[in-house]
């Protein structure tokens, strides 16, 4: 596993206390340092665009390998006590692709609805969307979002699922999330709003 660092800007999401998210980037050329991760910052830039309670990421690059995926989503939920791990990469249907396989093997309940919107939207903007096999899960009171690796398609899947994810950790016994209203409401029933 490789650690990216943390920038020392009091301002960035990664630096000082607030609820730690993992990023982990599946990549076997970033991991070996000849592609440039930028899946992983493009969900950091994404989250920091919405989310208004204090966070940090903890983010996280690894090769296209099960065990090495798997032993980063336990460490990253079960030590590092991630509310919220969004995986990038490894969801299609190549030999080595096998992040769907990682997600559900350390997951307690899987949430089979966030694939299926990601999906759905995705299928929006290209065809090839059929054959990527987005999905969501939690491990304790941790979510996991299985992301793809393209950072347009990040995008457009968060966009699809986010609403619902402050009430799904919630629900799973993990911290109060909160969104920029005016850029990302997310959704509450009115019994669980402030």
């Amino acid at each position: 596993m490789s650690h990216q660092p943390t920038p020392d800007n009091p301002s960035s999401p990664t630096a000082g206390a607030g609820v730690p998210v993992g990023i982990l980037t599946v990549s076997d050329r970033a991991h070996s340092g000849v592609y440039e991760d930028r899946s992983g910052p493009a969900i950091e830039d994404w989250l920091s665009g919405v989310l208004a309670s204090p966070w940090r990421a903890v983010r996280v690059v690894v090769p296209d390998e099960g065990p090495a995926i798997e032993e980063a989503l336990r460490r990253l939920t079960d030590e590092e006590h991630c509310a919220l791990v969004c995986t990038t990469g490894g969801t299609g249907p190549a030999p080595r692709d096998v992040t769907p396989e990682a997600v559900a093997a350390v997951c307690d309940r899987m949430l089979p609805g966030f694939g299926e919107e990601m999906r759905r939207k995705s299928l929006e903007v290209v065809p090839t969307a059929i054959l990527s096999r987005q999905e969501a899960g939690l491990r304790g009171s941790s979510l996991i979002i299985a992301l793809p690796g393209n950072p347009a398609a990040i995008h457009d899947c968060l966009s699809a699922v986010f609403a619902a994810v402050p009430y799904a950790i919630e629900l799973a016994g993990g911290p109060r999330l909160e969104t920029d209203p005016d850029r990302f409401p997310a959704f509450r029933p009115k019994h669980a709003r402030r």
